[in-house]
């Protein structure tokens, strides 16, 4: 079981990403977490407040299903795949997170302090988490998809806009790791 707890190499988890999108790409089917949200919207009758979300949801069904495996494959993952909580971090990296104020860095999986129950009592946390949301999910709908869309499944079909959304989607990252996240903490 040790060869499970160790990340992949490249030349196995590449090809089987590549023999996902083959067979989605043979069936006729686009993978994407981010649509789920509007067929989540549909089936709660969100189209009868907007045209957007009028579209029959039950052809999505399918990608409902990629929800809910990434859900309890997590879970499995977590629980019983994994032998260590924390996530290997450069030690640079690690100096810099911990002089912001992440004191849980390179000892938990997600940083507690966004991550914690606690964060519902801290009012600068909480709003920094409820705006993030929100531009995660503006962004995603707005750029006709979200990173796993776009990255994965939009640039194996050598689209055009994927790829220019995915150079927009690396220098929002950039810009906000280096820029806008030192000031935030």
């Amino acid at each position: 079981m040790n060869w499970i707890y160790e990340p992949w190499p490249w030349y196995i988890g590449g090809p089987m990403i590549a023999l996902i999108l083959f067979l989605l790409l043979m069936i006729g089917k686009n993978f994407g977490m981010s649509s789920n949200l509007r067929t989540l919207c549909t089936i709660c009758g969100a189209g009868n407040a907007s045209h957007f979300f009028k579209f029959d949801w039950k052809t999505q069904r399918w990608n409902l299903m990629v929800i809910l495996g990434a859900i309890i494959g997590g879970y499995i993952g977590a629980h019983f795949l994994s032998n260590n909580d924390a996530v290997a971090i450069d030690p640079t990296t690690l100096s810099e997170l911990q002089e912001m104020g992440f004191a849980s860095a390179g000892k938990a999986y997600l940083p507690l302090e966004l991550f914690d129950n606690a964060i519902f009592t801290k009012p600068k946390t909480l709003l920094l988490l409820s705006i993030g949301g929100l531009l995660v999910g503006f962004g995603a709908r707005y750029a006709g998809g979200c990173t796993s869309g776009h990255a994965i499944s939009g640039l194996s079909n050598l689209q055009r806009p994927s790829l220019i959304a995915v150079i927009g989607f690396f220098i929002g990252g950039l810009l906000m790791i280096h820029l806008i996240f030192p000031l935030l903490f």
